[in-house]
């Protein structure tokens, strides 16, 4: 009897350590493409790929409760601009884990942010902000289901659709073909 016990403890321990060596599959991440609402209601931004090859991850406000203009920011010619139809999320770089990290720009400041986003599901983006590196918050966004009125939903570039800016839109098909090779 003194005997079965270490055996079983023994065994116990192996089992626990072949256990804890096994990886866990996750799930696919998932992209982080779609209309979302923001936290606090404000405005809604459609995220959809953009950049070369569509590897990066560009965001707009589609929506937002209060007409307003971007006159808080740093580039004078661009201060009269609505900020509906703006690009806030500018490219995102893939990174771990079906994450994007990038800069956001914040309209009531005229702030550009470090971010990070990803979805865990398909109805929630985690949207995380930081400055400074080390003083950071996180939001997390609701998937929009519906159109409101107002609201843009051509698509981009497109009458009714928010505007990129110039390093993320895609290119035109005049210039795609002049830029073609022979």
């Amino acid at each position: 009897m003194t005997m079965i016990f270490p055996r079983l403890a023994t065994t116990a321990l192996i089992a626990l350590a072949a256990i804890g060596t096994m990886r866990v599959g996750s799930a696919a991440p998932i992209h982080p493409t779609g209309t979302w609402i923001t936290e606090d209601g404000r405005a809604r931004v459609r995220t959809e790929r953009c950049g070369p090859r569509d590897r990066h991850l560009c965001g707009y406000i589609v929506w937002i409760r209060e007409a307003a203009t971007d006159s808080k920011n740093p580039d004078r010619r661009k201060r009269g601009r609505p900020v509906l139809g703006h690009q806030m999320i500018l490219g995102l770089e893939p990174g771990r884990d079906g994450r994007h990290v990038g800069k956001i720009y914040n309209a009531d400041d005229g702030q550009p942010y470090d971010v990070t986003v990803w979805s865990k599901n398909t109805d929630e983006l985690s949207v995380e902000g930081c400055m400074f590196a080390v003083l950071c918050g996180t939001q997390t966004w609701k998937r929009a289901t519906d159109i409101l009125p107002g609201q843009l939903a051509a698509s981009t570039d497109q009458p009714n659709g928010p505007r990129a800016d110039p390093e993320w839109a895609p290119p035109h098909p005049a210039t795609a073909r002049r830029a073609a090779p022979d």
